[in-house]
Protein backbone atom coordinates (compact mmCIF):
# COMPACT_ATOMS: atom_id res chain seq x y z
CA UNK A 1 0.00 0.00 0.00
CA UNK A 2 1.68 3.45 -0.75
CA UNK A 3 1.93 5.88 1.53
CA UNK A 4 -0.74 8.50 -0.15
CA UNK A 5 -3.50 5.81 0.19
CA UNK A 6 -4.28 7.49 3.41
CA UNK A 7 -5.34 10.62 1.86
CA UNK A 8 -7.96 8.14 -0.27
CA UNK A 9 -8.87 6.02 3.19
CA UNK A 10 -9.28 9.90 5.02
CA UNK A 11 -11.67 11.26 1.69
CA UNK A 12 -14.08 8.02 2.24
CA UNK A 13 -14.27 8.80 5.74
CA UNK A 14 -14.83 12.01 5.75
CA UNK A 15 -19.08 12.29 5.65
CA UNK A 16 -18.88 9.48 8.71
CA UNK A 17 -16.36 11.10 10.86
CA UNK A 18 -18.38 14.30 10.24
CA UNK A 19 -21.63 12.60 11.90
CA UNK A 20 -19.59 10.90 14.40
CA UNK A 21 -18.35 13.94 15.43
CA UNK A 22 -21.16 16.00 15.87
CA UNK A 23 -22.50 12.87 17.56
CA UNK A 24 -20.05 12.46 20.08
CA UNK A 25 -19.66 16.25 20.57
CA UNK A 26 -22.99 17.18 21.68
CA UNK A 27 -22.67 20.79 19.94
CA UNK A 28 -24.39 20.77 17.07
CA UNK A 29 -28.08 20.50 16.45
CA UNK A 30 -29.47 17.33 14.29
CA UNK A 31 -32.08 15.24 14.07
CA UNK A 32 -32.40 14.50 18.44
CA UNK A 33 -32.89 18.07 19.10
CA UNK A 34 -29.79 18.54 20.50
CA UNK A 35 -28.96 22.27 21.23
CA UNK A 36 -26.71 24.55 19.13
CA UNK A 37 -22.77 24.77 20.44
CA UNK A 38 -22.61 28.49 22.12
CA UNK A 39 -20.16 30.90 20.75
CA UNK A 40 -18.87 31.12 23.87
CA UNK A 41 -18.47 26.82 24.41
CA UNK A 42 -16.69 27.02 21.00
CA UNK A 43 -14.33 29.39 22.18
CA UNK A 44 -13.30 27.88 25.35
CA UNK A 45 -13.13 24.12 23.67
CA UNK A 46 -11.32 25.60 20.94
CA UNK A 47 -8.73 22.72 19.69
CA UNK A 48 -5.10 24.41 18.96
CA UNK A 49 -3.48 22.08 15.90
CA UNK A 50 -0.24 22.83 17.40
CA UNK A 51 1.40 23.56 20.36
CA UNK A 52 0.25 23.66 24.52
CA UNK A 53 -2.33 24.05 25.64
CA UNK A 54 -4.53 21.72 23.28
CA UNK A 55 -7.24 23.12 24.41
CA UNK A 56 -7.67 26.79 26.42
CA UNK A 57 -10.23 26.60 28.72
CA UNK A 58 -9.60 22.80 31.01
CA UNK A 59 -11.56 20.13 29.93
CA UNK A 60 -12.13 16.23 31.24
CA UNK A 61 -11.34 13.22 29.40
CA UNK A 62 -12.57 9.65 30.85
CA UNK A 63 -10.04 6.40 30.00
CA UNK A 64 -10.02 3.07 30.77
CA UNK A 65 -6.58 1.77 31.00
CA UNK A 66 -5.11 -1.71 31.31
CA UNK A 67 -2.22 -1.44 34.55
CA UNK A 68 0.63 -3.84 34.13
CA UNK A 69 2.12 -5.49 37.20
CA UNK A 70 4.70 -3.21 37.04
CA UNK A 71 2.73 0.07 36.86
CA UNK A 72 1.79 2.51 39.67
CA UNK A 73 -1.58 4.13 39.91
CA UNK A 74 -1.93 6.34 36.65
CA UNK A 75 -3.64 9.04 38.51
CA UNK A 76 -0.36 9.67 40.59
CA UNK A 77 2.13 9.40 37.65
CA UNK A 78 4.65 12.03 37.18
CA UNK A 79 4.30 11.99 32.94
CA UNK A 80 0.13 12.24 33.32
CA UNK A 81 0.74 14.82 36.11
CA UNK A 82 2.59 16.99 33.84
CA UNK A 83 0.91 16.33 30.72
CA UNK A 84 -2.15 17.37 32.74
CA UNK A 85 -0.66 21.02 33.01
CA UNK A 86 0.90 21.41 29.57
CA UNK A 87 -2.47 20.34 27.93
CA UNK A 88 -5.42 21.34 29.83
CA UNK A 89 -6.84 18.32 29.51
CA UNK A 90 -7.88 16.57 33.29
CA UNK A 91 -7.28 12.55 32.42
CA UNK A 92 -9.86 10.50 35.08
CA UNK A 93 -8.53 6.98 34.81
CA UNK A 94 -10.18 3.67 35.46
CA UNK A 95 -6.94 1.87 35.48
CA UNK A 96 -7.44 -1.52 35.52
CA UNK A 97 -4.96 -4.41 36.36
CA UNK A 98 -4.05 -6.70 34.01
CA UNK A 99 -5.51 -9.33 35.51
CA UNK A 100 -9.09 -9.66 35.05
CA UNK A 101 -8.64 -6.95 32.13
CA UNK A 102 -10.10 -8.48 29.49
CA UNK A 103 -13.03 -9.76 31.69
CA UNK A 104 -13.84 -5.86 32.41
CA UNK A 105 -13.30 -4.51 28.92
CA UNK A 106 -15.99 -7.01 27.55
CA UNK A 107 -18.51 -6.09 30.06
CA UNK A 108 -18.06 -2.74 29.51
CA UNK A 109 -18.78 -2.86 25.74
CA UNK A 110 -21.66 -5.35 26.78
CA UNK A 111 -23.14 -2.92 28.88
CA UNK A 112 -22.25 0.23 26.53
CA UNK A 113 -21.06 2.28 29.91
CA UNK A 114 -18.40 3.80 27.75
CA UNK A 115 -15.33 6.07 28.91
CA UNK A 116 -14.10 8.65 26.64
CA UNK A 117 -10.86 6.46 25.68
CA UNK A 118 -9.58 3.29 25.78
CA UNK A 119 -5.48 3.48 26.91
CA UNK A 120 -3.46 0.24 26.81
CA UNK A 121 -6.57 -1.40 25.59
CA UNK A 122 -5.66 -4.54 24.21
CA UNK A 123 -8.19 -4.62 21.61
CA UNK A 124 -7.70 -7.27 18.96
CA UNK A 125 -8.61 -6.86 15.27
CA UNK A 126 -12.24 -8.26 15.72
CA UNK A 127 -13.20 -6.03 18.80
CA UNK A 128 -12.05 -3.50 16.96
CA UNK A 129 -13.91 -3.85 13.84
CA UNK A 130 -16.75 -5.14 16.12
CA UNK A 131 -17.02 -2.25 18.23
CA UNK A 132 -16.43 0.00 15.63
CA UNK A 133 -18.74 -0.89 12.95
CA UNK A 134 -21.53 -0.79 15.62
CA UNK A 135 -20.38 2.62 16.03
CA UNK A 136 -19.40 2.35 19.63
CA UNK A 137 -15.49 3.23 18.67
CA UNK A 138 -15.71 5.96 16.17
CA UNK A 139 -13.32 6.05 12.97
CA UNK A 140 -9.98 7.88 13.55
CA UNK A 141 -8.67 8.43 9.69
CA UNK A 142 -10.44 12.55 9.65
CA UNK A 143 -8.69 12.95 13.36
CA UNK A 144 -5.02 11.51 12.14
CA UNK A 145 -5.36 13.97 9.09
CA UNK A 146 -6.33 16.95 10.71
CA UNK A 147 -5.12 16.40 14.53
CA UNK A 148 -2.17 13.98 14.69
CA UNK A 149 0.88 15.19 12.69
CA UNK A 150 2.99 12.51 14.44
CA UNK A 151 0.94 9.65 13.51
CA UNK A 152 0.06 10.96 9.87
CA UNK A 153 3.95 11.17 9.57
CA UNK A 154 5.19 7.84 10.21
CA UNK A 155 1.94 6.42 8.05
CA UNK A 156 3.68 8.34 5.11
CA UNK A 157 6.98 6.87 6.18
CA UNK A 158 5.79 3.00 7.33
CA UNK A 159 2.77 2.62 4.79
CA UNK A 160 2.89 -0.75 5.88
CA UNK A 161 1.28 0.36 9.14
CA UNK A 162 -1.96 0.72 7.72
CA UNK A 163 -2.60 -3.03 6.32
CA UNK A 164 -2.30 -3.86 9.74
CA UNK A 165 -4.99 -0.96 11.12
CA UNK A 166 -7.08 -0.79 8.70
CA UNK A 167 -10.59 -2.36 8.78
CA UNK A 168 -12.46 -3.81 6.11
CA UNK A 169 -14.63 -1.09 5.80
CA UNK A 170 -11.69 1.93 5.12
CA UNK A 171 -11.21 2.89 8.44
CA UNK A 172 -9.09 3.38 11.68
CA UNK A 173 -10.39 2.12 14.81
CA UNK A 174 -7.64 1.78 16.94
CA UNK A 175 -3.91 2.89 17.25
CA UNK A 176 -0.81 0.44 17.68
CA UNK A 177 2.62 0.89 19.60
CA UNK A 178 4.58 2.00 16.72
CA UNK A 179 8.05 0.30 16.96
CA UNK A 180 10.91 2.39 14.09
CA UNK A 181 13.60 1.16 16.30
CA UNK A 182 14.85 -2.47 14.62
CA UNK A 183 16.80 -3.89 17.41
CA UNK A 184 13.04 -4.10 19.21
CA UNK A 185 11.46 -5.82 16.37
CA UNK A 186 14.36 -8.40 16.49
CA UNK A 187 15.60 -11.61 18.47
CA UNK A 188 19.05 -11.37 18.37
CA UNK A 189 21.58 -14.77 18.05
CA UNK A 190 23.42 -14.70 21.41
CA UNK A 191 26.47 -17.10 21.78
CA UNK A 192 28.83 -17.09 24.34
CA UNK A 193 31.98 -15.51 23.47
CA UNK A 194 33.96 -16.76 26.50
CA UNK A 195 33.09 -20.38 25.61
CA UNK A 196 34.17 -19.64 22.15
CA UNK A 197 37.39 -18.60 23.27
CA UNK A 198 37.84 -20.90 26.09
CA UNK A 199 37.85 -23.58 23.22
CA UNK A 200 39.06 -21.58 20.85
CA UNK A 201 36.50 -21.84 18.54
CA UNK A 202 35.26 -18.67 16.50
CA UNK A 203 31.49 -17.36 15.64
CA UNK A 204 29.39 -19.99 13.57
CA UNK A 205 28.38 -18.88 10.16
CA UNK A 206 26.37 -21.79 8.94
CA UNK A 207 24.37 -24.57 10.45
CA UNK A 208 26.64 -27.17 10.01
CA UNK A 209 29.41 -25.52 12.34
CA UNK A 210 26.95 -24.41 14.23
CA UNK A 211 26.66 -27.90 14.97
CA UNK A 212 30.31 -28.26 15.76
CA UNK A 213 30.20 -25.39 18.11
CA UNK A 214 27.32 -26.71 20.01
CA UNK A 215 28.48 -30.02 20.19
CA UNK A 216 32.12 -28.54 22.13
CA UNK A 217 29.66 -26.51 24.39
CA UNK A 218 28.47 -29.98 25.37
CA UNK A 219 31.64 -32.20 25.70
CA UNK A 220 34.31 -29.35 26.65
CA UNK A 221 33.78 -27.98 29.85
CA UNK A 222 33.92 -24.31 28.79
CA UNK A 223 32.81 -23.39 32.44
CA UNK A 224 35.70 -24.96 33.60
CA UNK A 225 33.70 -26.72 36.41
CA UNK A 226 34.50 -30.26 35.52
CA UNK A 227 30.59 -31.29 35.24
CA UNK A 228 28.59 -31.45 32.39
CA UNK A 229 26.26 -28.91 33.44
CA UNK A 230 26.50 -26.42 30.64
CA UNK A 231 23.40 -26.37 28.26
CA UNK A 232 25.00 -25.61 24.70
CA UNK A 233 21.00 -24.21 23.60
CA UNK A 234 18.03 -23.16 24.85
CA UNK A 235 15.14 -20.77 23.83
CA UNK A 236 11.57 -19.74 24.83
CA UNK A 237 9.83 -22.93 23.69
CA UNK A 238 9.50 -24.91 20.78
CA UNK A 239 8.08 -22.21 18.49
CA UNK A 240 10.34 -19.61 19.30
CA UNK A 241 13.64 -22.06 18.39
CA UNK A 242 12.02 -23.12 15.08
CA UNK A 243 11.16 -19.52 14.47
CA UNK A 244 14.65 -18.58 15.04
CA UNK A 245 16.54 -21.23 12.86
CA UNK A 246 14.26 -21.03 9.99
CA UNK A 247 15.60 -18.71 7.93
CA UNK A 248 18.44 -20.66 7.54
CA UNK A 249 16.08 -22.11 4.95
CA UNK A 250 14.61 -19.33 3.55
CA UNK A 251 11.57 -19.34 5.37
CA UNK A 252 9.75 -16.41 6.61
CA UNK A 253 7.45 -14.30 9.08
CA UNK A 254 5.12 -12.24 7.58
CA UNK A 255 1.17 -10.97 7.94
CA UNK A 256 1.71 -12.63 11.83
CA UNK A 257 1.40 -15.63 10.94
CA UNK A 258 3.92 -18.73 9.49
CA UNK A 259 3.45 -17.29 6.17
CA UNK A 260 6.48 -16.50 3.44
CA UNK A 261 5.45 -13.93 0.11
CA UNK A 262 7.16 -14.97 -3.22
CA UNK A 263 5.82 -13.03 -6.35
CA UNK A 264 3.01 -12.04 -4.67
CA UNK A 265 2.08 -15.66 -3.80
CA UNK A 266 1.42 -16.37 -0.28
CA UNK A 267 2.68 -19.25 1.05
CA UNK A 268 1.78 -21.09 4.52
CA UNK A 269 4.62 -22.98 4.91
CA UNK A 270 3.42 -25.49 7.73
CA UNK A 271 3.69 -28.35 4.94
CA UNK A 272 6.35 -26.61 2.68
CA UNK A 273 9.64 -28.85 2.52
CA UNK A 274 12.06 -25.96 3.77
CA UNK A 275 9.98 -26.60 7.31
CA UNK A 276 11.00 -30.05 7.22
CA UNK A 277 14.32 -29.58 6.78
CA UNK A 278 14.56 -27.23 9.51
CA UNK A 279 12.37 -29.47 12.12
CA UNK A 280 15.00 -32.25 11.15
CA UNK A 281 17.66 -30.04 12.20
CA UNK A 282 16.20 -29.16 15.25
CA UNK A 283 15.33 -33.04 15.90
CA UNK A 284 18.95 -33.37 15.47
CA UNK A 285 19.89 -30.68 17.90
CA UNK A 286 17.34 -32.25 20.16
CA UNK A 287 18.42 -35.68 19.92
CA UNK A 288 22.19 -35.26 20.39
CA UNK A 289 21.12 -33.40 23.44
CA UNK A 290 22.64 -30.10 21.90
CA UNK A 291 19.06 -28.20 22.46
CA UNK A 292 17.40 -28.00 25.82
CA UNK A 293 16.14 -31.35 27.02
CA UNK A 294 13.79 -29.09 29.06
CA UNK A 295 12.42 -27.13 26.28
CA UNK A 296 9.13 -28.08 25.93
CA UNK A 297 8.08 -28.39 29.94
CA UNK A 298 9.99 -24.91 31.26
CA UNK A 299 8.36 -21.94 31.85
CA UNK A 300 9.38 -18.31 30.69
CA UNK A 301 10.75 -17.47 34.15
CA UNK A 302 12.99 -20.40 33.83
CA UNK A 303 14.23 -19.43 30.80
CA UNK A 304 15.03 -16.18 32.13
CA UNK A 305 17.32 -17.96 34.71
CA UNK A 306 18.97 -20.08 32.27
CA UNK A 307 19.81 -16.64 30.28
CA UNK A 308 20.93 -14.95 33.63
CA UNK A 309 23.05 -17.60 35.01
CA UNK A 310 25.35 -17.43 32.26
CA UNK A 311 25.68 -21.30 31.73
CA UNK A 312 24.36 -21.04 28.13
CA UNK A 313 25.64 -21.22 25.05
CA UNK A 314 23.51 -20.25 22.30
CA UNK A 315 19.66 -18.69 22.24
CA UNK A 316 17.79 -16.31 20.86
CA UNK A 317 16.49 -12.99 22.97
CA UNK A 318 15.29 -9.53 21.65
CA UNK A 319 17.59 -7.30 24.13
CA UNK A 320 20.04 -8.35 26.95
CA UNK A 321 18.74 -7.19 30.07
CA UNK A 322 17.96 -11.08 31.49
CA UNK A 323 21.55 -11.56 31.34
CA UNK A 324 22.89 -7.80 31.81
CA UNK A 325 24.69 -9.34 34.67
CA UNK A 326 26.65 -11.44 32.14
CA UNK A 327 26.54 -9.73 29.36
CA UNK A 328 30.17 -9.44 28.53
CA UNK A 329 30.49 -13.04 28.20
CA UNK A 330 28.09 -12.98 24.89
CA UNK A 331 27.93 -11.66 21.75
CA UNK A 332 25.55 -11.18 18.96
CA UNK A 333 25.91 -13.33 15.44
CA UNK A 334 24.55 -12.78 12.11
CA UNK A 335 21.69 -15.66 11.23
CA UNK A 336 22.81 -18.96 10.23
CA UNK A 337 23.34 -19.66 6.46
CA UNK A 338 21.61 -23.01 6.02
CA UNK A 339 22.83 -26.07 3.70
CA UNK A 340 21.07 -24.31 0.34
CA UNK A 341 22.67 -20.64 1.16
CA UNK A 342 19.22 -19.48 2.54
CA UNK A 343 20.42 -17.08 5.41
CA UNK A 344 17.33 -14.71 6.31
CA UNK A 345 17.04 -12.71 9.95
CA UNK A 346 13.42 -12.85 10.74
CA UNK A 347 11.72 -9.34 11.90
CA UNK A 348 8.99 -8.11 13.54
CA UNK A 349 6.46 -5.23 12.10
CA UNK A 350 6.40 -1.88 12.66
CA UNK A 351 2.79 -1.73 13.72
CA UNK A 352 3.16 -3.58 17.38
CA UNK A 353 0.94 -4.46 20.06
CA UNK A 354 -2.30 -3.51 18.13
CA UNK A 355 -5.12 -1.91 19.48
CA UNK A 356 -3.53 -0.12 22.16
CA UNK A 357 -5.35 3.55 21.85
CA UNK A 358 -9.15 3.89 20.80
CA UNK A 359 -11.99 6.55 21.03
CA UNK A 360 -14.94 6.03 21.92
CA UNK A 361 -18.80 7.65 20.59
CA UNK A 362 -19.88 9.19 23.81
CA UNK A 363 -16.78 10.99 23.69
CA UNK A 364 -17.40 14.51 23.37
CA UNK A 365 -13.89 16.17 22.53
CA UNK A 366 -12.55 13.80 19.98
CA UNK A 367 -9.94 16.37 18.51
CA UNK A 368 -8.76 17.22 21.61
CA UNK A 369 -8.43 13.77 22.48
CA UNK A 370 -6.31 13.10 18.98
CA UNK A 371 -4.12 15.70 20.27
CA UNK A 372 -3.73 14.36 23.42
CA UNK A 373 -2.98 10.86 21.99
CA UNK A 374 -0.29 12.29 19.32
CA UNK A 375 2.48 13.96 21.15
CA UNK A 376 3.60 10.41 21.81
CA UNK A 377 3.73 9.68 19.01
CA UNK A 378 6.32 12.11 18.08
CA UNK A 379 10.07 12.11 19.78
CA UNK A 380 10.07 15.32 21.99
CA UNK A 381 6.52 13.45 23.39
CA UNK A 382 8.07 9.99 23.03
CA UNK A 383 10.75 10.96 25.36
CA UNK A 384 8.50 12.58 27.62
CA UNK A 385 6.60 9.50 28.04
CA UNK A 386 9.30 6.99 28.55
CA UNK A 387 11.91 8.83 30.78
CA UNK A 388 9.68 11.80 32.31
CA UNK A 389 10.95 14.79 33.49
CA UNK A 390 14.57 15.66 32.58
CA UNK A 391 16.57 16.67 35.81
CA UNK A 392 13.84 14.67 37.95
CA UNK A 393 14.11 10.64 36.67
CA UNK A 394 16.29 11.17 33.42
CA UNK A 395 19.66 13.35 32.39
CA UNK A 396 20.00 13.94 28.71
CA UNK A 397 23.89 12.41 27.83
CA UNK A 398 26.54 14.28 25.85
CA UNK A 399 25.37 12.60 22.63
CA UNK A 400 22.17 13.78 23.31
CA UNK A 401 20.09 11.04 24.18
CA UNK A 402 18.08 10.43 27.40
CA UNK A 403 19.21 8.09 30.53
CA UNK A 404 17.46 7.47 33.25
CA UNK A 405 19.04 8.58 36.84
CA UNK A 406 21.40 6.75 38.70
CA UNK A 407 18.82 6.72 41.05
CA UNK A 408 16.29 5.05 39.12
CA UNK A 409 18.88 2.57 37.16
CA UNK A 410 20.01 1.21 40.93
CA UNK A 411 16.31 1.15 42.56
CA UNK A 412 16.14 -2.09 44.69
CA UNK A 413 13.08 -2.52 43.17
CA UNK A 414 14.23 -3.24 39.74
CA UNK A 415 14.33 -0.90 36.93
CA UNK A 416 11.25 -1.93 35.59
CA UNK A 417 9.17 -1.72 38.52
CA UNK A 418 10.98 1.77 39.45
CA UNK A 419 10.12 3.66 35.78
CA UNK A 420 6.44 2.08 35.98
CA UNK A 421 5.59 4.08 38.72
CA UNK A 422 6.03 7.38 36.63
CA UNK A 423 5.36 6.18 32.98
CA UNK A 424 2.65 3.45 31.79
CA UNK A 425 5.26 1.82 29.17
CA UNK A 426 6.91 -0.95 31.35
CA UNK A 427 4.46 -3.60 30.80
CA UNK A 428 4.13 -3.21 27.04
CA UNK A 429 1.30 -2.09 24.98
CA UNK A 430 1.22 1.19 25.82
CA UNK A 431 0.48 3.65 22.34
CA UNK A 432 3.54 5.51 21.57
CA UNK A 433 6.81 5.68 19.38
CA UNK A 434 9.84 3.60 20.25
CA UNK A 435 12.68 4.85 18.36
CA UNK A 436 16.59 4.48 18.48
CA UNK A 437 16.65 8.21 20.72
CA UNK A 438 13.98 6.73 23.34
CA UNK A 439 14.80 3.26 23.69
CA UNK A 440 18.37 3.27 25.92
CA UNK A 441 16.75 1.01 28.60
CA UNK A 442 15.89 -2.09 25.79
CA UNK A 443 18.93 -0.72 23.14
CA UNK A 444 22.58 -0.40 24.66
CA UNK A 445 25.66 -0.81 22.83
CA UNK A 446 25.30 -4.49 22.67
CA UNK A 447 22.34 -4.97 21.05
CA UNK A 448 22.82 -2.23 18.81
CA UNK A 449 25.84 -4.14 17.87
CA UNK A 450 24.19 -7.56 17.89
CA UNK A 451 21.21 -5.91 15.35
CA UNK A 452 23.91 -4.61 13.19
CA UNK A 453 24.70 -8.61 12.43
CA UNK A 454 21.52 -8.95 11.34
CA UNK A 455 20.76 -5.76 8.97
CA UNK A 456 22.51 -7.14 6.13
CA UNK A 457 19.68 -10.25 6.32
CA UNK A 458 16.52 -8.60 7.14
CA UNK A 459 13.49 -8.35 4.48
CA UNK A 460 12.45 -4.95 3.12
CA UNK A 461 9.16 -4.96 4.60
CA UNK A 462 7.85 -7.22 7.37
CA UNK A 463 3.85 -6.68 6.90
CA UNK A 464 1.56 -7.11 10.14
CA UNK A 465 -1.13 -9.38 10.70
CA UNK A 466 -4.40 -8.12 8.47
CA UNK A 467 -7.58 -6.93 9.59
CA UNK A 468 -10.36 -8.98 8.65
CA UNK A 469 -14.34 -8.50 8.64
CA UNK A 470 -16.17 -10.18 11.51
CA UNK A 471 -17.06 -13.32 9.91
CA UNK A 472 -13.97 -13.89 8.19
CA UNK A 473 -12.38 -13.17 11.56
CA UNK A 474 -14.03 -15.66 13.22
CA UNK A 475 -13.46 -17.96 10.51
CA UNK A 476 -9.11 -17.87 10.53
CA UNK A 477 -9.47 -18.26 14.56
CA UNK A 478 -11.59 -21.69 13.74
CA UNK A 479 -9.06 -22.60 10.91
CA UNK A 480 -6.09 -21.61 12.92
CA UNK A 481 -6.83 -22.95 15.86
CA UNK A 482 -7.47 -26.42 14.26
CA UNK A 483 -4.10 -25.88 12.40
CA UNK A 484 -2.22 -24.29 15.38
CA UNK A 485 -2.97 -27.08 17.60
CA UNK A 486 -2.02 -29.90 15.49
CA UNK A 487 1.24 -28.43 14.17
CA UNK A 488 2.27 -27.88 17.85
CA UNK A 489 1.65 -31.72 18.74
CA UNK A 490 2.47 -33.05 15.66
CA UNK A 491 6.04 -31.24 15.47
CA UNK A 492 6.56 -31.58 19.18
CA UNK A 493 6.61 -35.33 18.20
CA UNK A 494 8.77 -35.38 15.25
CA UNK A 495 11.18 -33.44 17.11
CA UNK A 496 11.66 -35.44 20.46
CA UNK A 497 11.69 -38.63 18.02
CA UNK A 498 8.06 -39.80 19.04
CA UNK A 499 6.73 -39.33 15.65
CA UNK A 500 9.39 -40.44 12.14
CA UNK A 501 9.44 -38.14 9.81
CA UNK A 502 8.66 -41.26 7.62
CA UNK A 503 4.76 -39.72 8.88
CA UNK A 504 5.43 -36.52 6.76
CA UNK A 505 2.90 -37.11 3.91
CA UNK A 506 0.11 -38.37 6.50
CA UNK A 507 1.10 -35.20 8.34
CA UNK A 508 0.46 -33.11 5.32
CA UNK A 509 -2.56 -34.91 4.18
CA UNK A 510 -4.14 -33.91 7.63
CA UNK A 511 -3.48 -30.03 7.12
CA UNK A 512 -5.17 -30.24 3.99
CA UNK A 513 -7.81 -31.99 5.73
CA UNK A 514 -7.62 -29.29 8.07
CA UNK A 515 -8.39 -26.30 5.24
CA UNK A 516 -4.96 -25.37 5.09
CA UNK A 517 -5.77 -24.04 1.36
CA UNK A 518 -8.69 -22.27 2.31
CA UNK A 519 -6.42 -20.37 5.27
CA UNK A 520 -4.23 -19.30 2.72
CA UNK A 521 -6.82 -17.82 0.25
CA UNK A 522 -7.97 -16.01 3.03
CA UNK A 523 -4.56 -14.44 3.39
CA UNK A 524 -3.96 -14.03 -0.34
CA UNK A 525 -6.75 -11.72 -0.57
CA UNK A 526 -5.98 -9.63 2.37
CA UNK A 527 -2.47 -9.29 1.02
CA UNK A 528 -3.95 -8.43 -2.57
CA UNK A 529 -5.97 -6.20 -1.40
CA UNK A 530 -3.48 -4.41 0.33
CA UNK A 531 -2.07 -3.47 -2.79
Amino acid sequence: MKGRKIAGIVLSAVMLMGMAAACSSGGNGGEDGAPETSAKQKEETEIRTEGFPIVQEPIQLKMFAQKSPTNGPYEEMLVFKEYEKMTNIDIVWEDVPTEGFAEKKNLMFASNELPDALFKAGLSPLEAVKYGSSGMLIPLEDLIEGYAPNMKALLEEYPEILTSITAPDGHIYALPTIVTLGSARTDKHWINKTWLDTLGLKEPETTDELLEVLRAFRDGDPNKNGQPDEIPMSGWDRNAVINALAGAWGLDLQMGYNIMIRDGKVKIWFDDPAFKETLMFVRQLFQEKLLDQELFTQNASQYVAKMASGNLGYFHNQASDPFAAKKDDFVGIAPLAGPNGDRNAIGRPVARDFGTFAITSVNKHPEATMRWIDYFYGEEGSIFFRYGKEGETYTVQEDGRPEYTEAILTDPRGTGTTIGQFTPWPGGGAPHLINEKNASAINPPEVQAAQEKLDPYMPKEVLGAPIFDENTSKEVNTLRQDLDTYVAETTSKFITGALSFDKWDEYVKTLEKLNIRQLEKIYQEAYDNSK
